[in-house]
């Protein structure tokens, strides 16, 4: 699949009227790209990544991140040394 899967099928979902799901997905659809990007730039992009974006019932965004344990435990450890540096430096 690679990093980004922007597959949808509109028939696969239940429509509401009046709820902007294109508008949720497509803020979505950004999200997951920049996530996609993120996870690419610290080498944690692979064949075991998919970066999904989608809509919740409400209409909005949602951004589904499939991954192996190993990469899982990889983006854990990055977000907390990020979060330990920002800590530090503020």
């Amino acid at each position: 699949m690679g990093p980004l899967n922007e597959e949808f099928d509109p028939d696969a979902v239940l429509w509401v009227r009046g709820v902007d799901y294109v508008g949720g997905w497509r803020e979505a659809r950004g999200a997951a790209r920049e996530l996609s990007d993120a996870l690419a730039r610290a080498g944690l992009a692979g064949d075991d990544v998919t970066v999904r974006a989608d809509a919740a019932p409400d209409g909005s965004g949602l951004v589904r991140l499939t991954c192996s344990a190993e990469t899982a435990r990889n983006v854990a450890l990055l977000t907390r040394v990020t979060a330990a540096r920002l800590r530090r430096a503020g």
